[in-house]
């Protein structure tokens, strides 16, 4: 059975407030561009028929959430397992709180439709890298979007494959704003 997930970055936080840790709850709020962003991704998560969404429990991710899921008519659930990368955490141990939580939706997915994981830009480069995507694809898009992630505020990546044991399938499918995709270069022999 297919399993499609969608990999979300929140909307755009207010960078300006120093006095929030991004890391940390609560975070930094969205600004009222990013509650707008919050909006098109439920317009774009409705199309796509996700009826489930889980958030991080930072400010600007579960905002980012309650408000797409109020467009897309989704539940929202908190997943602590998604969470912003923190100081001082080495990669594995965000792919070590991220994979089996990965595990359990990958399953939940093949059962029940599309879902989507509302997180931030950090985590979902290292899930980009653990599900093979090439590194070129991931850097263009990390050196075309804010703060060098791989994906721009309320932007969505569609990871999906046709069966248990297939191939992922990875494409940055939804933002906020026109982006130019990634194309592979071709070399002539």
């Amino acid at each position: 059975m297919s399993t499609t997930i969608y990999l979300v970055r929140h909307a755009t936080p207010d960078w300006s407030r120093t006095d929030l840790r991004y890391d940390i709850p609560p975070g930094p709020p969205l600004t009222e561009q990013g509650e707008a962003e919050a909006g098109q991704l439920g317009a774009f998560l409705r199309g796509v028929g996700v009826q489930k969404l889980y958030a991080s429990p930072l400010e600007r991710t579960r905002r980012t959430a309650q408000l797409a899921a109020e467009r897309a008519e989704a539940d929202v659930v908190e997943a602590q397992a998604i969470a912003e990368w923190q100081r001082g955490e080495s990669e594995a141990g965000v792919l070590e709180r991220f994979l089996p939580f990965w595990d359990a939706i990958v399953e939940e997915g093949s059962r029940e439709g599309a879902v989507a994981l509302v997180s931030h830009g950090g985590p979902i480069r290292l899930m980009l890298q653990h599900l093979k995507l090439d590194r070129a694809e991931i850097d263009y898009y990390r050196k075309l979007f804010d703060r060098d992630n791989p994906v721009p505020p309320a932007g969505a990546w569609r990871v999906q494959r046709a069966h248990a044991g297939a191939a992922w399938e990875l494409a940055l499918v939804f933002a906020p704003q026109p982006f130019q995709p990634y194309e592979p270069q071709t070399v002539h022999v």
